[in-house]
């Protein structure tokens, strides 16, 4: 055993200074504990603290065909968005700001593209045109789905203060690929940018403490408004 540990290691020095490299993973089983650890993440873990749900862990393998993407830190992303929007924006009644983007793992089979996941502030409401790609949702003051985006508009009164003026804050998530509509089918895209937009405007309306989480149910409604 001794004479074959020898011999394998004299032939991976061999081959590591023949081709300039200081190391071309020979080790063996003990090496196992130096690899370092897979950086990866499961959907549930994106952005912290419960704000991509069951359903928008379904919706974003459907967006992306990957389960696996690249963490996006322990801190809530939802609570640092949230953050931003009460100390920047609400003062002045408008804004806009990145709450999260999500990158799935090239090795999860998916394309690698970037989801982001942005919110926009406006003090009056919104408008009811809705352009000819979005799909119009009953959900919240308004909302689309489009088979690269979609968003959930809801109006915010804190939960503290029931007769003040609302704000009307807008959760879009965005694919940054994509720009053409694919072939096909493309309703189970539009389903899923859905899914993931209610998921974040309900985590946004439950940080920010909106009265009855701004009237959005626990589920998103998915079947068009007429």
């Amino acid at each position: 055993m001794t004479t074959r540990r020898r011999t394998y290691g004299l032939l991976c020095v061999a081959v590591a200074g023949s081709l300039g490299f200081g190391a071309v993973g020979c080790g063996g089983a003990d090496d196992a504990d130096t690899k370092p650890a897979d950086a990866s993440v499961t959907a549930d873990k994106l952005c912290a603290r419960g704000a991509v749900n069951n359903m928008a862990v379904e919706a974003l393998e459907v967006i992306t065909g990957a389960d696996l993407f690249a963490p996006t830190g322990k801190e809530s992303a939802v609570a640092a968005a949230a953050g931003e929007l009460t100390r920047e924006a609400a003062p002045v009644g408008s804004g806009t700001g990145e709450v999260c983007s999500i990158y799935p793992r090239p090795e999860s089979g998916g394309p690698a593209e970037e989801i982001r996941i942005v919110w926009r502030l406006s003090s009056t409401a919104p408008k009811e045109d809705t352009a000819r790609k979005f799909a119009r949702l009953p959900m919240g003051e308004k909302a689309g789905a489009a088979h690269d985006s979609a968003f959930v508009t809801f109006p915010c009164t804190p939960e503290d203060e029931p007769l003040a003026s609302p704000d009307h804050i807008s959760v879009w998530a965005q694919s940054q690929a994509m720009p053409t509509e694919p072939e096909g089918d493309v309703r189970p895209l539009k389903n899923a940018y859905a899914t993931l937009a209610h998921s974040f405007a309900l985590a946004m309306a439950k940080e920010l403490k909106c009265d009855d989480n701004a009237g959005l149910k626990p589920e998103p409604s998915l079947i068009p408004a007429t």
